[in-house]
């Protein structure tokens, strides 16, 4: 009787020291997930700055992608763009991207971005031309020379539209840098 207490007693014991140790487990395992996932988070973006006879344009983009492995990254972007002619017009444009991009090989890299964004033109009232505000969607497929965190290449939306666009042509260069 004697010795099944003193069992009793250790199974007590040993069954609250694994339970204990396994909370500890447990609890550094979620600690090593959650630091693991920041290690595959690359940040960078763009910044613009346009000017010249009586024109200003100035952008800022900042993204962020999920680096899966050393071919495939996935990711979000905001935008943020301000337009100004001397007394013609100004426009603010914001939205954000969903960009998807595949390293071939480490130097070539390929993306596919879409875009949403918001235009709001406003011009002076003397030209009699209506105000604008609409959804501009646009789908980017790129090619691009990779050298580290930095990529420039080339890039084509295949939904451009000569109307609605913002650009002068679908075809635009780019430069990412991602850290």
């Amino acid at each position: 009787m004697i010795l099944n207490k003193a069992l009793f007693r250790i199974s007590k014991k040993t069954t609250f020291l694994c339970v204990v140790f396994s909370c500890c487990f447990i609890n550094i395992q979620a600690q090593q997930s959650k630091s693991d996932f920041w290690n595959h988070v690359r940040f960078g973006g763009n910044l613009g700055l346009s000017f010249g006879n009586e024109f200003f344009s100035g952008t800022v983009a900042p993204s962020a992608i999920y680096q899966f492995d050393e071919h495939f990254a996935l990711g979000l972007g905001l935008n943020a763009t301000f337009n100004s002619q001397k007394d013609f017009y100004k426009s603010t444009i914001l939205g954000g991207s969903l960009i998807g991009l595949y390293n071939i090989i480490p130097q070539i890299q390929v993306s596919a971005e879409f875009e949403q964004l918001n235009v709001d033109r406003n011009y002076e009232s003397r030209y009699n031309f209506p105000d604008d505000n609409y959804w501009l969607s646009a789908l980017y497929l790129g090619a691009g020379y990779r050298t580290g965190n930095i990529t420039f290449g080339i890039r084509y939306d295949v939904l451009y539209d000569d109307y609605d666009s913002i650009y002068g042509n679908p075809w635009s260069p780019f430069f990412r840098v991602y850290f």
